[in-house]
This record gives structure tokens, sequence and C-alpha cells, in this order.
């Protein structure tokens, strides 16, 4: 069965779509957890980091430099903005779908958590 995110890549549910390329899809989050949160998601799922192995290092490139140019466009590159990746449930990893959040708008402490 498809994720989410699958669905969302395939069109199949509607998203807040920011960026979208032949390798990567970037969203809003619909429980944004600051004022600005955006899902970056490969097309080809992953299920969680520890299943990307060196085939994949192109992809995890990809996605973090997604997450700058939208933060940069949503106007966050000189206040700064935060990247997470969970893996796994322990973690927080809801969705079976390697993702990264891209949180900004507001400060965020340290440790995070």
């Amino acid at each position: 069965m498809p994720t989410v995110f699958e669905r969302i890549v395939a069109r199949e549910i509607p998203a807040a779509i920011v960026h979208e390329d032949e390798w990567i899809v970037a969203f809003r989050d619909i429980e944004p957890q600051a004022p600005f949160h955006v899902l970056v998601v490969p097309r080809t799922p992953i299920p969680r980091l520890r299943d990307a192995g060196p085939e994949e290092a192109g992809i995890l490139g990809r996605m973090l430099l997604v997450a700058r140019k939208v933060a940069t466009e949503a106007g966050y590159d000189d206040v700064g903005f935060r990247c997470v990746l969970n893996d796994g449930p322990d973690a927080g990893q809801v969705v079976p779908h390697l993702h990264l959040h891209v949180l900004a708008g507001r400060g965020f402490g340290w440790p995070p958590g």
C-alpha cells in the first residue's frame, strides 16, 4: 500500500506544493510545527535514512539543496532555518517514506526534543 507521501507525489492527494522536480517534491506540512514547515521528499520512496545506501547519495544531497532553496525563497536565508530528519518511530518518524522537515519563522531551542 502506498504511503501518504507516495500518494501526494502521484497527485492522488492534494498538497500545497512549493517545489517539484524530477527527483524531489516539497510541500507544506498539514500540521505545521513552525510558521514555515515544509516537507522535502524523494519521488522514489526510501522508508528510512538507514535504508539509504551509497547509491542514494545524490538524492540525499538534492534533498538538502531543495531545503535551502525553499527556505531561501520563503525569506529565511538571513535569519536561519532548521532541517530535521527523523529515522524510525522512537525518533518521531510517522510516515515510512524518507522526508526532511524544513522549519523556520520562530526560534528553536537546543537540544531539540
